[in-house]
């Protein structure tokens, strides 16, 4: 009886242990397309795990980038889809950045490393969720966010990077502010009417990469 009461309690407690440490287990790690993690204070091209194909007189070649809207003079300036090239350089800084690796379902900063680019030097180039652009009828990502400081007040500064098939997807569903209402939702490709192509709130995401500069 004492030995079956025995076994009893170290299947209990082991089963606890393992129940405890699945639930305390980190996140799992972002790769780049050399299949190392990302990590902060290093630069990625953020580009589609689909390359754009752009074809010339001669030849075609694959692409695709993030870049600055440095077409329109309106600041802050929107994060464009670049066709031709990598885009420009970013860098990633999660709301604990002495983690010193990104991970997936983490709230994070997303900032262009190049602020020599920046039209509006008066915003930083730290992404941030616009306001509702009701002639388009679509919330696009932009510029001008906070760095840092997570709260209410910095809400729409921190995106996640998710896991999505074989690749990965940019996501708006902040968790830095537990008693905030706000949108959970994809980030996708909105193409305007001059064919320019914006990041925005989508139900259909912008399946990407990390590619190391």
């Amino acid at each position: 009886m004492n030995f079956t009461l025995l076994a009893l309690f170290l299947f209990f407690s082991l089963r606890s242990q393992l129940l405890l440490g699945a639930s305390n287990a980190s996140p799992e790690e972002v790769l780049d397309t050399s299949g190392k993690k990302l990590r902060t204070d290093t630069n990625y091209y953020i580009i589609p795990a689909k390359p754009f194909v752009i074809c010339g007189i001669v030849s075609c070649f694959n692409g695709g980038g993030l870049v600055l809207d440095t077409f329109d003079e309106t600041c802050p300036l929107d994060v464009m889809i670049e066709k031709a090239n990598d885009g420009l350089p970013l860098q990633f800084s999660p709301i604990n950045p002495k983690m010193g690796v990104i991970r997936v379902s983490t709230d994070l900063n997303i900032m262009f490393s190049a602020a020599d680019q920046n039209n509006c030097p008066q915003y930083s180039t730290v992404w941030k969720l616009g306001d509702y652009d009701a002639s388009n009828g679509q919330t696009f990502v932009s510029t001008g966010g906070d760095f840092g400081n997570p709260s209410s007040q910095t809400i729409k500064s921190w995106f996640k990077i998710e896991k999505y098939e074989d690749a990965y997807k940019l996501v708006y569903c902040p968790s830095v502010c537990k008693s905030c209402k706000h949108l959970c939702k994809d980030i996708g490709i909105f193409e305007d009417k001059n064919k320019r192509m914006h990041l925005a709130l989508s139900d259909d995401p912008f399946k990407v990469k990390f590619k190391k500069v």
